[in-house]
């Protein structure tokens, strides 16, 4: 979600905020500024949002954004998207040392940002939705279906897939 702030904020003592969060819906509102910072440096959140099929709203900056948005991507993806998979692991890692069992949301995370990273390397484009073959898997991995040891193994998979399409990547710096 992208926000303008009021120009009256512009001279104001407490600033611009440049992220507004709802916990209880769990919604994060970008300042134009900020969402466009944040894009530039391949923030999986903010490439997805522009990349998102559902728009709720959208005023002329926001059309403009969406038309243009092949410009955010760069070989950035495979950095943020690749840290963020890798912090996703170590929540998982962190949970079944402290509490002796996995959160299956952080492991189809996981597997959903790198699907994402590697389409985008390959193909240029970021796909939000997934396709049902891959839908099925992923809620399967979210419900426990699946046991670690084959999560992990698709993981490494994965993982050699992103180097070599960051490889074979046409995308800029």
């Amino acid at each position: 979600f992208l926000y303008r702030h009021p120009k009256v904020l512009d001279v104001s003592v407490f600033g611009v905020p440049e992220q507004l969060e709802n916990p209880a819906t769990q919604e994060c509102y970008w300042e134009l500024g900020k969402f466009i910072a944040l894009a530039l440096k391949a923030n999986p959140n903010v490439l997805e949002a522009l990349y998102s099929p559902v728009v709720e709203h959208a005023d002329a900056i926001a059309l403009r954004l969406r038309a243009e948005r092949a410009i955010f991507l760069s070989r950035l993806v495979y950095q943020t998207f690749n840290g963020y998979a890798l912090s996703q692991f170590r929540k998982i890692e962190q949970d079944v040392r402290n509490h002796g069992e996995i959160k299956w949301k952080h492991a189809m995370h996981l597997i959903r940002l790198l699907y994402s990273g590697i389409a985008a390397l390959r193909t240029g484009e970021l796909p939000v939705r997934v396709d049902a073959e891959r839908r099925e898997e992923l809620l399967a991995i979210r419900d426990g279906q699946l046991a670690w040891e084959e999560v992990d193994r698709l993981r490494r998979s994965l993982h050699a897939e992103f180097d070599e399409a960051l490889a074979n990547c046409r995308l800029p710096e």
